[in-house]
């Protein structure tokens, strides 16, 4: 009988009984994490492109709404599997947040204007925060 290639092997995140209430285990949630931070580093780049006052890359903005989707889309999910934890709606709820400010600053992407700084600091702070709530999650 063929074994799983990963059959044995410990979860990284481990067994904690806070994670594993959540609805479908942390699978996903870490899922979601990742893509999310994957996301936050194209979001850097955009970031200091903006601050240079330079338009950024559409490749990397393009890459960063991408994950950006993905993740929520993920999170979607695991709120949608069952009783999520104030925490997860309000990560998900601030990440949506984040979403809507990142379609307002593509609106200057697209008219091939540099987006107004205070709106990309508004954008990064509510994503961070956001971020951060969903990461309280596994590090609790």
């Amino acid at each position: 009988m063929a074994r799983e290639p990963l059959e044995g092997l410990p979860h990284p995140i481990g067994s904690d009984p806070l994670i594993n209430a959540l609805p479908g285990g942390n699978d996903m949630l870490l899922y979601a994490i990742l893509v999310f931070a994957v996301a936050a580093i194209g979001g850097l780049v955009l970031a200091s492109s903006v601050l240079r006052g330079k338009l950024a890359p559409w490749a990397i903005s393009m890459l960063h709404a991408l994950l950006g989707a993905s993740g929520l889309v993920l999170l979607i999910l695991v709120v949608l599997q069952g009783a999520a934890p104030g925490r997860l709606t309000a990560a998900l709820a601030l990440l949506v947040l984040a979403a809507l400010g990142g379609f307002f600053l593509a609106s200057f992407h697209l008219r091939q204007q540099v987006a107004p700084k205070a709106v990309v600091f508004v954008h990064a702070g509510v994503a961070v925060v956001g971020f951060l709530t969903l990461l309280s999650l596994l590090l609790a």
